[in-house]
């Protein structure tokens, strides 16, 4: 029977002592073709996360989620207060997608996808190898005295995280207040927008803070996803594993000796170089088998299978997999579990699909004022309300009116019958709705009325109308 790895790993976290010291992490300049396909999504989403929020679909930012204004765009359509129902079924949609990512293929997210990751690995990490050096480079720098040498890298590498960070800090407030308004900030006086610009360096602070000290923290520690994975995870779902049925045989590990046979020894093929240790970039020993550590970012695979070449031993002893795959042979199943999480994805993006066709560009409530009767007038009953119509476009409305659709009645405006509503602005008054007692059902009488933009019909809103018990 192989040898199963220990445990004990389990009752401590890699990147912390015995003291409860930070155990600081200096991973290996990472290499190779699973690598080079992460730089290539990592690159592709820096592009898109940095241009969303500067690029126009119909005159609406790309993506904006401005919550004080309460305005949101996604992906070019805009979203008031009016469509949080969308919202939160959009929510509801990425969470069972996550689930079902998660229970499939474990935290490949993590690796390919998080913002965190991306940031740290591509961006900040390989800036840091620039200037640092490679991790033995990094680790006579961080034991070095601080002479000359120190001073100028940690000084032009803090500087360099600082610029980076302040950049990120003005492409997340330009998601949250607009590109139109960021641009006019920054052409405006420093004096006239002071409050602005210490939440820019709060902001700053905050990026900097998190990849020039925080680091791998964030996903060991702060991110959530890692312990939801335990839930989720099961021997089926293919992560990122070390094949120890393979790697370990019945003698374990064992560094490599060219005089012997291996395969009559009874060692395993892992040679025990520890380069997926040195690689990794939470400070982990994938031989231990899954843990929340793991980001599943790939670079133990890639370095496995380089020494594996080395050592003409075949490829694939750190590799995606499952633990049946690896314990029983079995290849990727469907599981019920799986179908189910399917099942209902399939339906809540079904019914956002649906809602989002049925979303109106004009958002209209009308409602009775409150603490209000009906009145007599002459021979009709008169109820007011108020009224608020939303223009979610980019196009200004004129020429807006009321019309009473059922039953008959008149409607007579507080003001100008026909008005204006600019873009993705919004029109409220009062309304006065007079109905000959002939059309009423009784006290509570349902009413739609229309809103008009010209002769088009462009919204419906019912409501009830108050009337006398008997009209006898």
């Amino acid at each position: 029977m192989p040898k199963m790895p220990d445990e004990s790993f389990r009752d401590a976290i890699g990147t912390v002592d015995d003291k409860g010291k930070r155990i600081w992490v200096f991973p290996k300049i990472p290499s190779g073709k699973l690598y080079d396909r992460r730089k290539i999504v990592s690159y592709f989403l820096l592009l898109f996360l940095f241009a969303a929020p500067f690029v126009k679909v119909n005159g609406n930012q790309f993506l904006l989620f401005n919550v004080t204004e309460r305005k949101f765009n996604i992906f070019g359509f805009p979203f008031w207060p009016q469509d949080f129902y969308l919202f939160v079924i959009s929510m509801l949609v990425g969470v069972v997608f996550v689930a079902l990512f998660t229970v499939a293929f474990g935290r490949i997210f993590c690796g390919w996808i998080c913002p965190q990751t991306i940031f740290m690995e591509m961006v900040f990490r390989r800036i840091e190898f620039w200037i640092d050096g490679d991790r033995g480079a990094q680790l006579r720098l961080d034991k070095q005295r601080w002479d000359s040498e120190k001073i100028r890298k940690r000084v032009l590498k803090w500087t360099v995280f600082f610029v980076i960070s302040f950049g990120i800090a003005n492409v997340f407030l330009a998601y949250l207040i607009g590109s139109d308004e960021l641009f006019r900030l920054v052409k405006e006086p420093l004096a006239n927008h002071l409050s602005t610009f210490i939440a820019l360096l709060i902001f700053t602070g905050v990026f900097y803070f998190v990849y020039a000290w925080f680091r791998e923290q964030v996903c060991i520690i702060a991110c959530p996803y890692g312990r939801l994975q335990g839930v989720l995870l099961d021997n089926k779902s293919i992560i990122v594993a070390y094949d120890h049925v393979r790697g370990e045989k019945e003698k374990g590990r064992a560094k490599m000796d060219k005089r012997e046979d291996r395969t009559l020894s009874g060692k395993g093929d892992c040679i025990d170089c520890r380069q997926c240790v040195n690689v990794c970039p939470t400070g982990i020993d994938i031989r231990n088998g899954t843990q929340l550590e793991c980001i599943n970012c790939t670079a133990c695979i890639d370095e496995c299978d380089a020494i594996m070449e080395k050592v003409s031993l075949p490829k694939g002893l750190i590799r995606y997999a499952s633990e049946d795959e690896i314990t029983k042979n079995k290849t990727f199943e469907f599981t019920a579990r799986m179908k189910g999480y399917t099942a209902v994805l399939f339906i809540l993006t079904g019914i956002f699909i649906g809602l989002l066709f049925l979303r109106n560009d004009v958002e209209a409530t009308i409602l009775r004022l409150p603490g209000q009767l009906f009145e007599h007038k002459g021979e009709n009953i008169s109820n007011v309300y108020t009224y608020k119509v939303v223009n979610k476009t980019v196009n200004d409305f004129d020429d807006i009116h009321f019309e009473l659709l059922r039953p008959k009645g008149t409607i007579t405006t507080v003001g100008k019958p026909r008005f204006r509503i600019a873009k993705e602005g919004m029109a409220q008054g009062t309304l006065f709705v007079e109905i000959s007692p002939a059309f009423l059902e009784g006290d509570k009488t349902p009413i739609e009325i229309g809103v008009y933009k010209g002769n088009q019909l462009i919204e419906t809103e019912r409501t009830n109308f108050l009337g006398p018990r008997s009209f006898n």
